[in-house]
């Protein structure tokens, strides 16, 4: 997309943290984020090349460091192409900013918030397949344990999408949450393999004007250690 800065999930992590991009300090978010040319204060369009992936992480990511006017282009670059958006290719420049981040650590569970939720019987929604939350199915990154979280409930990320990779309309996102035992007033934390696709339930219930929390580990980090239970089956 013309004038568009590429914001790489990879770069933009806790490179000290062994686990998998990993929300970085406020300091060094803030440095990477003005050198893509954005201020807090501005607003910001993100999209990603799957239709709605990656960019409802850098969407929860702006919002955890104090971004307000953040949103997600719904469809992302295939939904832009599909409405004959103008495309350039070649390296993208950014005039540098100044990103004065304000971190908002209430929005990211560590898992010792998650263990403390789940036996609270507080909701955790797990974002991955079907198959992984069930154990059916092995984890493609190695040395993880198959199976979920006791408590924890399955809401794949993909039922809150359409087939074009736009977000499913809100009453079917009410359902699909509805269907979870989720009332309007609770406040889940959602989990996936590595944090990156629980950020799509979060976005999902922003637009029905409800809050949630990410748990930033996700499977990468509680199914790795062995201080965590884990239990197989639906």
């Amino acid at each position: 997309m013309p004038g568009a800065a590429f914001f790489d999930l990879e770069a933009i992590s806790d490179r000290n943290d062994p686990l998998p991009h990993m929300m970085p300090s406020a300091d060094q978010f803030g440095e990477q984020a003005g050198r893509l040319g954005v201020s807090e204060t501005d607003r910001i369009v993100v999209y990603d090349t799957f239709g709605l992936f990656t960019a409802a992480r850098a969407w929860w990511m702006f919002r955890a460091m104090g971004c307000d006017r953040v949103q997600v282009l719904d469809g992302g670059l295939p939904a832009w192409k599909r409405m004959g958006g103008s495309l350039e290719t070649g390296p993208a420049s950014a005039r540098p900013a100044v990103f004065t981040a304000d971190p908002r650590p209430d929005m990211i569970a560590d898992a010792a918030r998650v263990r403390a939720t789940l036996a609270a019987g507080a909701p955790v929604l797990d974002a991955r397949a079907a198959a992984r939350f069930a154990g059916s199915a092995p984890e493609p990154r190695p040395g993880l344990r198959a199976g979920h979280m006791p408590g924890a409930v399955n809401l794949p990320f993909g039922e809150l999408l359409t087939a074009e990779g736009l977000m499913r309309e809100p009453e079917a996102l009410e359902a699909a949450f509805a269907a979870r035992g989720l009332g309007p007033a609770d406040r889940p934390i959602t989990s996936c393999g590595s944090g990156v696709t629980a950020a799509v339930p979060l976005l999902a219930l922003a637009l029905l004007g409800r809050e949630g929390v990410l748990y930033d580990g996700s499977w990468a980090e509680w199914g790795g250690r062995d201080d965590t239970e884990v239990v197989t089956g639906p």
